[in-house]
């Protein structure tokens, strides 16, 4: 190992200590928090869409967002390892392809994507977890009848 990827490999534990990234793919409906500075003010401003792509690269990990917002399509790039922003899971969708380009000329019903009900996320909160606390969640099959 290099140089260079141990100092990433550090980095990594640093910055993915105290804070988990959930697990998801490309077709889930992905809520990203931006904490947002504004002067001397922070606030947190959410976007909301679907993931269409997910890039690995290390401290490099990022994430594409895109929702439609007043009839136009809207697109962000998150990095995952950024301090500056928090993933929820909203839903998960059914796919085939790890990056969903298409959707970028789709409008309406043809945009939409099937939900992945097979899927049954469950949060086990603890009463006095604080929100810097991790969480445990469980993804558990269900068995559906045949």
């Amino acid at each position: 190992m290099n140089a260079l990827q141990s100092f990433e490999k550090k980095e990594l534990e640093r910055l993915s200590s105290g804070r988990s990234i959930p697990v998801f793919f490309a077709g889930d409906i992905l809520k990203v928090h931006v904490k947002v500075m504004e002067g001397e003010k922070e606030r947190m401003q959410s976007f909301e869409g679907v993931c269409i792509a997910r890039r690995n690269r290390g401290l490099g990990s990022s994430v594409t967002v895109r929702k439609i917002s007043f009839g136009e399509g809207v697109e962000k790039i998150f990095p995952l390892y950024s301090p500056n922003i928090k993933i929820e899971v909203v839903r998960r969708g059914v796919v085939r392809r790890a990056k969903l380009y298409y959707l970028r000329g789709r409008l309406g019903k043809s945009a939409r994507i099937a939900e992945d009900t097979s899927f049954n996320l469950k949060v086990n909160e603890n009463a006095g977890a604080k929100p810097s606390e991790s969480v445990e969640v469980t993804i558990e099959e269900n068995n559906l009848p045949e």
